[in-house]
């Protein structure tokens, strides 16, 4: 590589061909393969390389927890989960069509590792999304109310392609905080899909929520598009020691 080209690869921020452009130099005269074939090898590898970065940044912004996968997860442990019924929402229709995802069950039954899952095919595939936990989204909004940042925070949440909301019913909520939940998934309803994982079933949702008046409302948005899906099988986490 003469210096001028690795100036010029540099500048332009190709660093998958500056890095490559040796090895499938060698590999192009060995093979005897064409200009063509050559410059296309380049650019594939780069191209490649610039959809990895991208679909790592927003991993990052969605803020995963942890990398679980849908090929991973373990169902022949967990009978209690329909291997069928998830790869079904793994072809992500629901995104399209807005339709929220409930994951109701005991503590460590795999229902953040199924969300997280599903969200991490979203990203794969371009969707904005987050990943949250009830307790830190409780927090923000009720720290918004502070700053009068309420309505930035419910805009940005809003606007999301798939959003999810973890251990949901872990929180004592004030009424302010049930007021502003209850906004968001309003301004989602119809937009974007909410995927929730709960311990709690549907009619034990106004013991956190406080007002019963405001859960019906919610719920009858919530539930009117919705996958739910209950999960009586046996814990995943092997208790140590």
């Amino acid at each position: 590589m003469t210096e001028e080209l690795e100036q010029l690869l540099k500048n332009l921020n190709l660093r998958r061909i500056l890095e490559i452009y040796d090895e499938q130099l060698r590999a192009a005269d060995k093979d005897d393969i064409s200009y063509s074939e050559f410059v296309t090898r380049l650019v594939r590898a780069q191209f490649q390389a610039r959809q990895e970065g991208a679909l790592e940044w927003r991993i990052q912004r969605a803020k995963l927890p942890e990398r679980w996968t849908l090929e991973t997860f373990p169902f022949a442990r967990q009978p209690g989960v329909n291997r069928k019924q998830i790869r079904g929402f793994a072809e992500l229709e629901f995104i399209a069509k807005a339709e929220n995802i409930v994951f109701v069950g005991k503590t460590a039954v795999g229902k953040t590792g199924l969300a997280c899952g599903l969200l991490l095919k979203a990203l794969e595939n371009g969707y904005r999304c987050q990943f949250i936990k009830a307790q830190d989204l409780f927090d923000e909004m009720y720290a918004s109310l502070a700053d009068r940042s309420t309505r930035q925070l419910l805009k940005r949440l809003a606007r999301l392609d798939v959003l999810v909301i973890d251990e949901l019913g872990y929180v004592n909520l004030k009424p302010e905080q049930s007021n502003i939940f209850f906004k968001l998934m309003e301004e989602r309803y119809r937009r974007h899909p909410t995927i929730i994982t709960t311990n709690l079933v549907y009619d034990e949702w106004p013991n956190f929520l406080g007002s019963r008046p405001l859960v019906e409302a919610l719920l009858s948005r919530l539930r009117h598009y919705c996958h739910t899906v209950h999960i009586d099988g046996p814990p995943l986490r092997e208790p140590q020691g």
